[in-house]
């Protein structure tokens, strides 16, 4: 074992592997594609609400520490 073959069989054993994901990978029906597109934006929704709900929550208490300088 030399260092030719530390190094050329990983990279080997790993091109197989991607050649062998991306023949067994298929294109999404339509189906599919807008199930995930509909997950997608709901946890985008969702995490919008949290922020902006951390935000209004927050606004008041840094408004407390601070104490109203801006006054």
């Amino acid at each position: 074992m030399d260092a030719s073959d530390l190094i050329v069989k990983p990279l080997r054993d790993f091109a197989k592997s991607s050649i062998r994901l991306v023949k067994r990978c298929t294109k999404p029906d339509r189906k599919e594609y807008f199930a995930v597109c509909s997950k997608t934006a709901v946890g985008f929704i969702v995490m919008g609400f949290i922020g902006f709900f951390v935000k209004l929550i927050f606004i008041p208490i840094n408004q407390i520490i601070v104490g109203g300088s801006g006054k």
